[in-house]
Parts: structure tokens; C-alpha cells; sequence
């Protein structure tokens, strides 16, 4: 195949690729699936409850892949869900799930944290500038499909 990347696209993909790996490497090491980590890591930074459709939304996952990593949740004690207007749930945190955030999300937020704290401000207002108006053109891109 070949031809239909810029070498600068070949390379943002292949970058956002790696960041995705280095995440499901660190809930390798932490002991949790990608699934309980996007909710662990969505609920460490929403509070210790969050309706479940914001927490597919927040994490960038499907409400299938959240829907099956909460059910997993449940059955170990981690989250709990609570009824919340007619059909929507709340996902909430256990005393477990507590402590499972501080051996899991929040080791990871802590790293982002310290990795973006090392960065000038004039460096990570024009990484977040760039990344906003990449994905403002892509969605706007999109929508003419």
C-alpha cells in the first residue's frame, strides 16, 4: 500500500500509536485492563462518581467496551452503579475502587502531571493550541464525509 500519508501524518499516527501503547503498558504493570483503567482514570479525575454515558465519553471509549469493563467492576467490588434519572446510572466508586485509584490512575496522572509540569508554558500552550486545532479541523473535516 503506500503513497496515501504524508511522511508528517505516517508520523503523528505512528506517535499516537505509541502513546496508546504506552498506556496499556502501564495497566499491564499496574494489574488492570485497558477498560477498567480508561474508568478508574475517568472516575480519579470526574470524582468519585460519574454518570456511565460521560464516563464512555470522557474516556474516549465505547459505551460497549465501558458497559463490559463496569460490569467487571461490579463483580469485584470496585464500582457500584445507582440508578440516576429513568435510565441513566451512576458509576461510583467503592472504598476498594478508592484504593485502587491510588495504585492505578493516579500513578499515571502523577507521571503526566510531572511530564507536563517540565515543560515550559510557552511549550505546553502551544502543544495544547496545535492539538486543539487539529482535532477542530479534523471534526469539522469529518462531518463533510
Amino acid at each position: 500500500m503506500g503513497g496515501y500519508f504524508s511522511r508528517d501524518m505516517e508520523r503523528l499516527n505512528y506517535l499516537l500509536s505509541e502513546i496508546d501503547e504506552v498506556y496499556h503498558d502501564a495497566g499491564v504493570r499496574l494489574g488492570v485492563s485497558d477498560g477498567a483503567m480508561k474508568i478508574l482514570y475517568t472516575l480519579c479525575v470526574a470524582g468519585d462518581r460519574c454518570l456511565l454515558c460521560d464516563v464512555a465519553r470522557l474516556s474516549g471509549s465505547s459505551r460497549k467496551t465501558i458497559h463490559s469493563a463496569v460490569k467487571k467492576l461490579v463483580k469485584e467490588g470496585i464500582v457500584s452503579l445507582e440508578a440516576k434519572n429513568g435510565r441513566d446510572k451512576l458509576v461510583c466508586l467503592t472504598e476498594d475502587g478508592r484504593a485502587l485509584i491510588k495504585q492505578t490512575a493516579q500513578k499515571v496522572i502523577e507521571i503526566e502531571n510531572a511530564i507536563f509540569d517540565s515543560w515550559e508554558s510557552k511549550e505546553r500552550e502551544e502543544y495544547l493550541r496545535l492539538l486543539s486545532k487539529y482535532l477542530n479541523d479534523l471534526k469539522e473535516r469529518v462531518k463533510e464525509l
